[in-house]
């Protein structure tokens, strides 16, 4: 008898152990943050490498002045180590709690022109209709509310205010720049501030960077529903570009 209770006692302590593992596994995939992280220029960097150790650039110098186009033929998507532009915002989801939304589209397109040693035009347009994220009923979710991609299917950035080029461009380094400009979304057109971080090698810029946006200033009105309890009125505009010299 002493016997059959102990076996009994060491299954239900077993039951025990097997549903905290299960419950903790169970709150670690639904509490996990798995959004992407936000672009570095480190990261982009490399990308530069690999390119240039393929043949895509020959390195060495390169004289910046002039007109230079977004390039979507180096890095990849699937990865993020490519040219892409998209959104981050905080949530809060029914029966998960916080967690981060990010939506990116590789489909950029736009050039930049300098002279002399400033940066005098960029002009970028981005396909929102082709925004993905990790949750197809929120990339559905945003062709109809929220951003309303149906309608307004593009972004565009224009520089209005001449951006110095860094000290020690041509030198390879990691190198910090503020620049001042439009950005439109939603069909409506605010001034912001881009802080962004840009690297070159041969006739190859990476330009790194985001711009903290308020989703009312763009008449934009978070989709909520049965699973999405509230998204942040606070949200980041955040990009990783490629500029070939032409």
């Amino acid at each position: 008898m002493a016997l059959a209770r102990r076996r009994l006692g060491l299954a239900a302590g077993a039951v025990v152990v097997v549903l905290l593992a299960a419950g903790f596994g169970g709150w670690w995939f639904l509490l996990r943050d798995d959004a992407p992280k936000a672009a570095s220029i480190e990261a982009a960097g490399e990308t530069l490498d690999e390119a240039a150790a393929s043949g895509g650039d020959p390195g060495g110098d390169v004289d910046v002045e002039g007109a230079w186009t977004v390039d979507s033929s180096i890095g990849s998507f699937d990865d993020f180590s490519g040219t892409w532009a998209g959104y981050r915002a905080d949530e809060e989801l029914a029966s998960v709690g916080a967690t981060t939304a990010v939506g990116r589209t590789p489909n950029v397109s736009g050039t930049m022109t300098v002279v002399g040693d400033e940066v005098t035009a960029v002009a970028v347009e981005v396909d929102l209709t082709t925004l993905k994220s990790d949750k197809g009923q929120r990339d559905n979710a945003l062709r109809g509310r929220g951003l309303q991609t149906d309608q307004f299917p593009t972004a565009t950035f224009s520089l209005t205010e001449p951006l110095a080029l860094p000290d020690g461009l041509g030198s390879g380094a990691d190198l910090p720049a503020t620049g001042t400009g439009d950005l439109t979304i939603h069909g409506v057109t605010r001034s912001v501030t881009v802080e962004m971080t840009t690297t070159l090698q041969g006739g190859t810029a990476a330009v790194v960077g985001s711009a903290p946006v308020k989703l009312s200033d763009f008449g934009i009105e978070a989709p909520t529903g049965f699973s999405v309890l509230s998204i942040k009125d606070d949200a980041t505009f955040e990009f990783q570009i490629f500029f070939t010299k032409q």
